[in-house]
């Protein structure tokens, strides 16, 4: 059986179509089908059928209603009672629209791997299942409810099967269609960006620009705004785009006339990680791995490194950079779908035109990317799951992701370990934030004050800015200061530049049993540890205390030094992680208890 919903509503067995009553029974059973497998209640129905005003004896009339369409569908449809509704299984029949939604995410996956003909054989073929307006012959209460958002749909999979015919040079075809469409959707920026680009691709440029300046007076005239910016860039691009070049390499999609700059300032005293730039940029300009991931400690320098290596190559991404902060290791981690939002916004696309859901976004921001050579910087990813829908599908743009936890489940990404600074790159990094004569006139200081600082890139400029702050300082006066661990932290601390801050972000990202061996494993007077150790001051079995080691290694909380002479690794403290995680026991742990889980 055949079921259609995308024109006037009708069932079809065996190429003869089975007769329905009127357009309440027709009502019933297209609800029925939009319903997607769940049962539709009785009091739904009932607004779907007579609207506000329902007569009262409408539960005996849904029942009739459902009655026929049992006799009229036969055994192998089955209209089954559930609660206080209904439910249809259709025995295997065929929804034209299930079929359109089939079809559309076929186009869609092919035209995002660039499989033009095949993309638009299968858009062709969706929109052919239309007949008309959807749900023609129901009543005025469905057609309400249902027909906008499934004009919507159909708008959606035209769009983008125009702009396949557009990157195949299906432009001569096109204008004929885009012009009919732009005269029954004038408000339509989208179409009028396509009508406008096969206009201008068929050496009609006149008439490419008359069609923006009517789009434009119509905007003006309707609703009192001016064109987008995908409109106002389209237009733009035609005016002073080269003649009479053709193919799909070649086609001015408005999708590509918005370039974002996204990008946050780089740091001006960047200093060191030649290595780490090195990896970073074959990355960005080799023709393999398409993303980078950067990891390390809170602190380390991950972001300026990123951005850095970003700003350097950035020419190599002519169709713009996009940047968000997802807030992963914050305790504020932002969803992807709200991230997407923004970048379709930077994109060009108008507020009503980006999709609600996860799934249309990244359809739609990977349908952008196609075909571009775009930079995207993901800071702070709390986890995989995070990045995964924020990767474009297109070989041509690029990926660099920061964050403090391994993102192991990130295909064909490569691993940028960052560590601490050597001293030399600390002590240069020192005097490019308080002046290098200052630094030179007192170096065994500057040398102190960078390992009191643990190395850490971030500790070293809240260090140096401290010290340009207070001119009257000597280095030798503020090493002093650093040097009683239980100030450390405070000196520590400029505005937002705060060491303690970034600690406390993994920290509260840590199980409870890992935040308890942290203050407990810090207040062990060695240089470093085996996980037994772990084992010992929980009080767990040995291999839980390997687990629980193991995830404040995974959360950069612990160092691996190498191994024990055995099979097993041992462990240690960044002096900043320590000094934090024993001023973590001191407000938090009872000193009897931590004196036993040290004794053991």
């Amino acid at each position: 059986m055949e079921f259609r919903v995308l024109g006037p509503v009708g069932v079809w067995n065996r190429g003869a179509e089975v007769p329905l009553d009127g357009a309440k029974q027709r009502t019933v059973l297209a609800a029925l089908l939009l319903s997607g497998g769940r049962a539709l209640p009785d009091s739904r129905l009932c607004e779907l059928l007579w609207g506000e005003h329902p007569p009262a004896t409408y539960p005996a009339q849904i029942y009739n209603y459902v009655s026929r369409l049992r006799k009229y569908l036969g055994p192998d449809v089955d209209i089954r009672r559930q609660w206080s509704g209904y439910v249809i299984h259709t025995g295997g029949g065929q929804l034209d629209l299930a079929e359109f939604e089939r079809l559309s995410t076929r186009g869609r996956e092919a035209q995002e791997n660039h499989r033009y003909e095949e993309a638009a054989d299968a858009f062709h073929a969706a929109l052919a299942l239309w007949r008309g307006p959807a749900l023609m012959n129901v009543t005025e209460f469905l057609a309400r409810a249902e027909t906008h958002r499934l004009a919507e749909l159909r708008m959606a999979v035209l769009e983008r099967r125009v702009e396949t015919d557009l990157l195949l040079g299906r432009y001569a075809h096109l204008v004929p269609e885009l012009t009919r469409l732009v005269g029954e959707y004038p408000l339509h920026e989208k179409l009028r960006c396509q009508l406008m680009t096969a206009l201008f691709r068929t050496e009609r440029q006149a008439d490419a620009l008359a069609v923006y300046h009517e789009g434009r007076r119509v905007l003006s005239d309707e609703l009192g705004v001016e064109p987008g910016p995908t409109l106002a860039a389209t237009f733009r691009a035609i005016l002073t785009a080269e003649p009479a070049r053709t193919g799909p390499a070649t086609v001015a999609s408005s999708w590509h006339a918005v370039r974002p700059a996204m990008l946050p300032p780089a740091i001006g005293d960047f200093t060191g990680r030649a290595a780490e730039l090195g990896a970073l940029s074959e990355v960005l300009t080799g023709d393999h791995a398409a993303t980078a991931q950067v990891t390390g400690m809170a602190g380390v320098g991950k972001t300026a490194l990123a951005l850095y290596a970003a700003h350097r190559e950035r020419e190599r991404f002519p169709d713009g950079q996009l940047y968000a902060d997802l807030g992963g290791n914050r305790g504020n981690a932002v969803e992807p779908r709200e991230v997407l939002g923004w970048f379709l916004r930077s994109l060009g696309n108008a507020e009503p035109a980006i999709p609600r859901g996860l799934d249309e976004r990244v359809r739609l921001y990977r349908s952008h990317l196609a075909g571009r050579r775009m930079l995207v910087v993901l800071d702070d990813a709390a986890d995989d799951a995070q990045v995964r829908p924020l990767l474009p599908g297109e070989a041509g743009c690029r990926v660099l992701v920061t964050s403090r936890v391994s993102l192991s489940d990130l295909p064909g990404a490569a691993v940028v370990e960052v560590g601490t600074l050597g001293t030399a790159e600390a002590v240069d990094l020192l005097a490019t934030v308080v002046g290098k004569r200052r630094v030179a006139g007192e170096p065994a200081a500057a040398r102190r004050i960078v390992r009191l600082c643990g190395w850490l890139s971030l500790g070293i400029r809240v260090a140096g800015s401290r010290l340009l702050a207070r001119p009257h300082w000597s280095l030798a006066y503020f090493a002093e200061r650093l040097a009683d661990e239980q100030y450390r932290l405070d000196e520590l601390r400029l505005g937002t530049l705060d060491v303690r801050a970034r600690l406390d972000g993994s920290y509260l990202a840590l199980a409870s049993q890992s935040q308890l061996a942290l203050r407990r494993l810090a207040l062990l007077e060695v240089p470093d540890f085996a996980s037994w150790a772990t084992a010992a001051v929980l009080g767990v079995p040995r291999r839980t205390g390997e687990e629980v080691t193991e995830n404040l290694v995974d959360a950069r909380m612990l160092e691996v030094t190498g191994p024990d002479g055995g099979n097993r690794q041992r462990h240690r403290f960044h002096d900043l992680v320590r000094v934090f995680a024993r001023e973590k026991a001191d407000h938090v742990d009872r000193m009897a208890v931590a004196a036993s889980a040290l004794a053991r």
